[in-house]
C-alpha cells in the first residue's frame, strides 16, 4: 500500500469550508477510483492558523495514476479548495505503508 501525503494551511473557517470540500466532492472521487484505500484529513490547530494534512493511501502507482495523473509528484488542488486555502504545497511525497492497523 502506498500513502500519498499532502500539507496545507487555512483559517479556522478555511480549514471547515476544506473538509466540507473534501468531503463533499474530492472523497466521492476517490471513492470511485479503482485501488484507492481509504483517505485522512488531520488538522493542528496554532495560534495563528489550522495545519492540514492529508493522507490518502492506494494499492500502487497505478491506481493513484487513476487519480492524479501521469505527474504523480504534482498535488491535486481545485479551485474550490484553493479559495479556502491560505498556503498549500503544490507537490505530494508517496511513502510505502509498512504496517497498517484497523479496519
Amino acid at each position: 500500500m502506498i500513502a500519498r501525503i499532502w500539507h496545507a494551511t487555512a483559517t479556522p473557517d478555511g480549514a471547515d469550508a476544506y473538509q466540507r470540500h473534501f468531503t463533499g466532492a474530492v472523497l466521492p472521487e476517490l471513492r470511485r477510483t479503482d485501488g484507492h484505500r481509504g483517505a485522512y484529513v488531520l488538522q493542528r490547530v496554532t495560534d495563528d492558523h489550522v495545519e492540514l494534512q492529508v493522507i490518502t493511501l492506494w494499492e500502487s502507482l497505478g491506481a493513484i495514476r487513476g487519480f492524479a495523473g501521469d505527474d504523480l509528484g504534482t498535488a491535486v488542488v481545485e479551485p474550490e479548495a484553493r479559495a479556502v486555502l491560505l498556503s498549500y504545497d503544490t507537490t505530494v511525497t508517496h511513502h510505502d505503508v509498512l504496517t497498517a492497523t484497523g479496519g
